[in-house]
């Protein structure tokens, strides 16, 4: 019999001595609509969406324009129902619950007829006791409400003040009143997704019969003491002892390759029983730490737990333990007001790079492990160390963050509240209570995660006023913010977990916000704590628009999803950039507009009269633009880690937004709805490489800056070139003599007035040249190659239409894509379709001939499939 609970790996009971049952309830349920007029059956774990979807009843509801035709199913109030028989007797055991590890969300549960309890918040678990009630056959329904109608009601409750915002923005054409239900924020809708206000059980349920005792959960923290110099585990497991009597035995804990062994003895009185252990690790053992992505190996042990207990009941449970400490400092700069806001693993300074996670489907039943898998280890691929899991999704399940620990991704945990003012009554509050509580026991094992956040941008949305508060109420909505967040998150967080750092919210001043009683009249401050930035209208390419700021938690540019994505979920006459499918697609104000502006800034629109060629084009121009500006917004970031600007700088952190799409829709985001790389995705690879050259101008000035993330001092040599559009032969080059990159800094490695570059370059000006370079040394490749354009490419003299041929030939696994060109190529972007995989590197820079690029296809291809899907573009076939 196996339990999920919130260890890294599955947690068994051990042999027919346990004195427990478990049956499974997952499966085939029916679902009933509000009137009966219609009944299915659905699948648990699911939702009525699915159900519906999987009966042929409706359609993809991802498909064009059925996130409005569908509004009819959250409207209505559904019922689960399902017989079942139990497979032994029941008689014979002393308890026996009902438990539901994820419910979505408001129900009123009957078994044989008899109400046993209610349940109102999506992130809980629920457990009913049904001893006695329970049978040899019975009946269970789970009686739902409208999510959407239970928020109204909720927020009409409410009767002594308003709690903005009422509804979300008219584009994004979503449901009212989400800050009212402990739900999914986003599945009302926002500015990249759908509002598809799901129904259903959403994770396991099940039936437990014991006698004599139970293990309910177990968790533990490994802990550094830093004046002993030595690891201790604190081990934490509840149990409810059902016999009249106490309940005495042994615990036995093991960790064979720390050689480490204990025995303690426990005395359980009858009732909820917390039992905790302090476990000294070996101190002549090496302990390998776990470290993040690109930093080192992420070390775990096993580690095995015996308990032995009166009348011959044996309890064992097994779980992989990751040592690591984490700090979060914050303190003086030299030179600078304010304080320092960066992490520390295991005492050693690290940059995140990374970007945002959002719920990967808008139906949870449809993410599956390969799906989690592929985006989590494309995250990886791009040199990422950092996601941050944002606060208007769900907390991911198990698995996510397994792979997370196993992967080396850092995860920032919010908790699930964002973009609004929520209300503070005894209820809520409660409720919450109980989610933070049960989500903080259910992760904090996780060495993958390093810090709690309260919330997404409510500190912000207070103190900026975003929805216009009165300022004479505004001193009632902070009361209710500290309430939530400090009285309340905070102190079951601290309570539950002292091993990792809490913010109560993102952007935040940090210890500044605290200093000013929890919010902070600026929560943009450069000078403190993390920002969010967001500026569609300025230049992208002028990086003086952007913040140097401590952390940089969110930024981003849209850009549209590949033809190929769009194509299955869209009819002919929705392929124009102007159709009503485009827009009604975007839901972010003007964000189509947004694009071209930013386009049109440095680019010659698509000029062609075909409508579907020209929306392609668009699409191309879109990620071309996206990741050009993302790019510059990032290597701003990481080459001011080092550095104080008149009071600003040593920037720690640069989390873009975002990783990944929920539907297929022009977004934020570098990952496509199923994964497909965008171009900004393999720029990614590249501007987050471990070591990298970054190239700048200010006031006429050429300057390169490197960038390393390593552990350890690299001598390297920078090779600087400059290549005329016109010609594939470079004009000049220059090596300088040996530099020495020092761990972890940002430092200036060349400097050169453009004025003299151009001049000792021979036939060079700023639009008929581009500059291109590199780390290298013993003639060793040590980082991307990057570039710097120094005019507008819609001003660029001497660019030529590149034709560019392809040879595919297979090689191992991977398919390599030999490439030739008759002229320099900006943004070569090579595109197969929908064929799953991703390549070597893309929309590139060609300047040379000849260049090979790997192909890693994530399913079975073969080179006759990958020939006939290529599409090679660069950016003057769309002129």
């Amino acid at each position: 019999m196996r339990l999920r609970l919130l260890l890294l790996l599955a947690l068994c009971w051990a042999g027919p001595s346990a004195a427990a049952r478990t049956l499974s309830l997952r499966g085939r349920w029916r679902i009933r609509s509000g009137n009966g007029s219609l009944e299915l059956p659905g699948d648990v774990p699911g939702c009525v969406h699915s159900a519906l979807f999987q009966r042929r009843l409706i359609q993809d509801p991802y498909y064009r324009f059925n996130d409005l035709d569908y509004r009819w199913i959250s409207l209505d109030n559904w019922t689960y129902s399902k017989e079942f028989r139990i497979p032994f007797d029941i008689s014979k055991w002393q308890k026996v619950n009902l438990i539901f590890e994820g419910v979505d969300t408001v129900t009123k549960v009957l078994l044989n007829n008899v109400t046993i309890g209610k349940t109102d918040n999506m992130f809980r678990r629920y457990s009913f006791d049904v001893t006695g009630l329970v049978g040899d056959v019975n009946s269970i329904e789970l009686h739902f409400q409208s999510p959407v109608l239970y928020a109204a009601q909720r927020s009409k409750a409410h009767t002594c003040y308003q709690v903005p915002p009422s509804c979300p923005p008219l584009v994004q054409k979503g449901e009212c009143h989400v800050n009212f239900i402990r739900k999914e924020q986003c599945s009302f809708s926002w500015d990249w997704g759908p509002s598809f206000p799901t129904q259903g059980i959403w994770k396991d349920v099940r039936i437990e019969a014991y006698n004599i005792c139970h293990l309910n959960y177990f968790t533990f923290s490994p802990i550094y003491d830093n004046r002993a110099q030595e690891w201790n585990l604190e081990i934490e497991s509840s149990f409810d002892v059902v016999s009249s009597k106490p309940v005495y035995g042994q615990v036995i804990v093991a960790l064979p390759k720390l050689q480490t062994q204990q025995t303690h003895s426990i005395d359980l009185q009858p009732g909820e029983r917390i039992v905790e252990l302090f476990v000294k690790i070996n101190k002549n053992i090496a302990v390998e730490t776990w470290w993040p992505h690109g930093h080192g190996n992420q070390t775990g042990y096993n580690m095995t737990i015996l308990f032995k207990l009166d009348g011959g009941l044996s309890i064992e449970k097994s779980a992989k333990v990751y040592f690591r400490t984490v700090e979060l400092i914050e303190e003086p700069i030299k030179g600078s007001p304010g304080l320092s806001f960066y992490f520390k693993i295991n005492g050693f300074p690290i940059f995140l790079k990374g970007s945002n996670w959002i719920p990967a489907d808008s139906f949870q039943d449809r993410v599956t492990s390969d799906l989690l898998r592929l985006l989590l280890q494309s995250a990886v691929d791009a040199n990422m160390n950092t996601l941050r899991v944002w606060g208007g999704g769900i907390y991911e399940r198990d698995e996510f963050y397994e792979l997370c620990d196993e992967l080396g991704i850092m995860v920032w945990q919010d908790f699930m509240f964002a973009c609004a003012l929520y209300p503070a009554d005894q209820g809520f509050v409660d409720s919450v209570r109980a989610e933070v509580a049960y989500q903080v026991r259910r992760l904090k094992s996780h060495p993958s995660i390093i810090i709690w956040s309260g919330n997404n941008e409510n500190e912000a949305a207070l103190m900026m006023n975003w929805y216009g508060i009165h300022f004479s109420d505004l001193h009632t909505y902070i009361n209710d913010y500290v309430t939530l967040y400090v009285k309340n998150i905070r102190e079951v967080v601290l309570a539950g977990d002292k091993t990792r750092p809490f913010v109560t919210s993102s952007p935040t001043n940090g210890a500044e916000s605290v200093a000013e009683g929890w919010v902070s009249h600026n929560p943009y401050d450069k000078h403190f704590g993390d920002i969010h930035f967001y500026d569609y209208v300025s230049d992208c390419w002028n990086w003086k628009i952007f913040p140097k700021a401590r952390f940089a938690s969110e930024y981003g540019y849209q850009s549209w999803p590949s033809f190929s994505t769009l194509e299955k979920v869209s009819s002919e006459e929705d392929w124009s950039y102007e159709s009503k499918f485009s827009l009604h697609r975007q839901h972010h104000a003007h964000g189509n507009d947004e694009m071209l502006l930013q386009a049109g800034l440095h680019f010659k629109l698509p000029q062609s009269t075909d409508p579907l060629r020209s929306f392609k084009d668009t699409i191309y121009l879109t990620q071309v633009v996206q990741a050009q500006c993302v790019k510059t917004e990032t290597e701003f970031y990481r080459r001011s880690r080092s550095e104080i600007v008149t009071g600003e700088g040593h920037t720690m952190g640069a989390l873009y937004w975002q990783l990944n799409d929920i539907w297929q829709a022009p977004s934020w985001a570098s990952l496509e709805y199923g994964g497909k790389w965008k171009m900004l995705h393999y720029f990614a690879r590249h501007f987050f490489a471990p070591l990298l050259p970054v190239g700048f101008e200010n006031q006429d000035v050429f300057f390169i800056y490197g960038v390393s993330d390593l552990h350890s001092d690299c001598k390297v040599t920078l090779t600087v070139r400059v290549h005329a559009w016109s010609s594939l032969e470079p004009l000049c080059s220059r090596d300088t003599k040996h530099l020495v990159m020092k761990v972890g800094e940002a430092v200036l490695l060349y400097r050169e007035p453009v004025p003299k570059l151009l001049e000792r370059c021979g036939r060079c000006t700023r639009q008929s040249c581009v500059v291109s370079f590199h780390l290298s040394a013993a003639g060793r490749l040590l980082s991307p190659t990057n570039y710097h354009f120094l005019s507008s490419l819609k001003e660029a003299v001497g660019l030529q239409k590149a034709n560019i041929t392809a040879v595919v030939s297979p090689h191992g696994g991977t398919f390599v894509f030999d490439l030739e060109t008759s002229a320099v190529a900006p943004f070569v972007w090579l595109d197969v379709g929908s064929i799953p995989g991703r390549f070597s590197d893309n929309g590139f820079l060609m300047t040379e001939k000849t260049r090979a690029v790997v192909f890693h296809p994530w399913k079975p291809t073969s080179k006759r499939e990958l020939e006939q899907s290529l599409q090679v573009t660069s950016l003057t076939d769309i002129y």
